[in-house]
């Protein structure tokens, strides 16, 4: 046993030390050359601030979900935003790592830290101000301030026009909001449900709705009990849940949804994920998308 506790520890301290390596050769490479940006991407929304700030040329990594633009997809991934690893980050010799706070593990964010890799790591805050001071700090790490500052003055004309929009639909409706559920569902044996301080449950209300669930924040396991006591008038999910549950007709076959308003009239919406819960430079166009889906289900 003690020669295999051994044996692990040894291969721990070799790894550590090409992590190590690879780190000193980075900063070797940046000290013997001018310096250039190179930045690596995790957080889809992130990615989406890149391009939109005409940045996407000092770009040199992504994650699994930065899928849009479509090129994005194109560039070395660095994988999944909370499974990364140091020696995939590294090997792209970044000077700039930005990242959202479901970026990990953990230790792979200190061995950046270890080696001297500059790190960002940039709050959620589901809100429409939150995405604007997101951007601005982007900008600046992209050497795109007055980029930034114009794109800003846009988006803020951009959500004026969504508000409006909603506002407009809400009064028709008497300010009567649909109840809506929101379920997340890209692996159909791991279904969960959107309460407080989500993203979801932000977007929801931004389109003129009120989240079905209250009481927790957060996701959690979906359950039928509290979804048929939830009543929701519309089942609201992304594009990829419902390709994985088999399309409306699967989706509401799930546990509690068939007994619900929105289950008895075929009550579902969907959007591509990033759009719908990124929260990033297309947010004034996801709350107009959402509302006129709303406005429309409710309608039937």
């Amino acid at each position: 046993m003690s020669g295999l506790i051994g044996g692990m520890r040894r291969r721990s301290a070799m790894a550590a030390l090409g992590v190590l390596a690879v780190g000193k050769a980075h900063l070797a490479r940046a000290a013997s050359v001018p310096v250039a940006l190179r930045i690596v991407s995790v957080g889809g929304a992130l990615t989406e601030m890149i391009y939109a700030l005409n940045a996407e040329k000092d770009l040199v990594g992504v994650d699994t979900t930065s899928l849009y633009p479509e090129v994005a997809r194109t560039l070395p991934s660095v994988g999944y935003a909370r499974a990364l690893s140091a020696e995939g980050l590294l090997a792209l010799a970044p000077t700039q790592v930005i990242a959202t706070e479901d970026a990990g593990p953990p230790a792979v964010l200190r061995q950046l830290g270890a080696v001297g890799v500059p790190l960002t790591i940039l709050p959620a805050n589901h809100r429409f101000e939150g995405m604007l001071d997101r951007l601005a700090r982007v900008g600046a790490i992209a050497a795109r301030t007055a980029e930034a500052a114009r794109l800003t003055q846009v988006l803020r004309n951009e959500w004026q026009v969504a508000e409006a929009q909603v506002a407009a639909r809400s009064a028709a409706r008497r300010n009567k909001p649909p109840k809506v559920l929101f379920v997340l569902s890209h692996s159909i044996s791991q279904v969960m449900v959107a309460g407080n301080d989500t993203n979801a449950k932000a977007m929801i209300e931004y389109a003129g709705g009120v989240n079905a669930l209250t009481g927790f924040s957060g996701f959690k396991p979906l359950t039928p009990e509290a979804v048929i006591a939830a009543a929701p008038d519309v089942v609201l999910g992304t594009e990829q849940g419902l390709k994985a549950a088999g399309g409306p007709e699967g989706l509401l076959k799930l546990p509690g949804l068939a007994d619900t308003p929105a289950g008895r009239s075929q009550r579902v919406v969907a959007l591509e994920a990033m759009l719908l819960l990124g929260f990033g430079p297309r947010l004034p166009l996801a709350v107009r998308q959402l509302d006129a889906a709303f406005a429309a289900v409710v309608r039937a």
